[in-house]
């Protein structure tokens, strides 16, 4: 059997697992609207995935808090709306590896700043909820606003611990420069997804890339006959 460097996996999802821009960006053009706000620049979009989207709707679209905090209302709503899991796409290759990770025995939980219950959603859509011991998410209504990728890492340990897993050598695969940062809060290492949404230069300060998932599961199992 494959054995792994490491005691736990945790997973970021938009741009590592799941690409939901099919459905993100027409919400995202819709709310914006509501508040007479040009769509952005198909070429920026990718901006939008991954950081908390109340950060996001200040940052990127010049919201105050309390209009962000409307924004993000506005557009959760319509995510109800449509089906959590509608309009997502998996990346190929992913579930395979998160089947061989499972099947290998390391334990795996999600780390994710979108709300746990889209989470929950899109993985069970996908029949892939079984394969993770925890999953961890930001919190749904306005108490989940300001979670950051730090706050769900460390609710994902913490959930790992209480199942009784061994969070000593914990890996993270992300896209994005927040997981990165998160993740150093920790001490963990970091596994880029270059298929995700990330700029080249947010994976500088990762421990490793990954070009495909064939490349990623070769970083997290190894070969015992090798």
């Amino acid at each position: 059997m494959p054995h792994s460097p490491y005691t736990c996996v945790l997973w970021d999802v938009d741009g590592t697992i799941a690409d939901a821009t099919p459905g993100i960006f027409p919400r995202l053009i819709e709310v914006l609207a509501s508040f007479d706000l040009p769509a952005p620049d198909p070429a920026s979009m990718g901006r939008w995935v991954g950081p908390p989207m109340y950060e996001s709707f200040q940052q990127l679209a010049g919201l105050s808090p309390d209009d962000a905090a409307e924004a993000l209302t506005r557009y959760r709503a319509l995510a109800a709306r449509d089906g959590y899991a509608a309009s997502v796409d998996i990346y190929p290759g992913v579930p395979d590896v998160i089947r061989a990770v499972a099947a290998a025995g390391i334990p795996q939980a999600t780390a994710s700043t979108k709300p746990e219950n889209q989470v929950r959603a899109i993985l069970e859509h996908n029949g892939l909820v079984d394969l993770f011991t925890a999953l961890s998410g930001a919190r749904s209504g306005a108490i989940g606003r300001s979670d950051s990728k730090s706050d769900v890492i460390g609710w994902a340990l913490e959930r790992l611990e209480a199942a009784g897993v061994d969070t000593s050598r914990p890996v993270l695969i992300g896209d994005r420069h927040h997981d990165v940062d998160g993740a150093a809060e920790f001490g963990i290492p970091v596994i880029f997804s270059e298929w995700g949404f990330g700029e080249d230069a947010e994976g500088d300060p990762a421990a490793f890339r990954a070009a495909d998932a064939a490349a990623l599961q070769a970083l997290l199992l190894q070969d015992d006959a090798a």
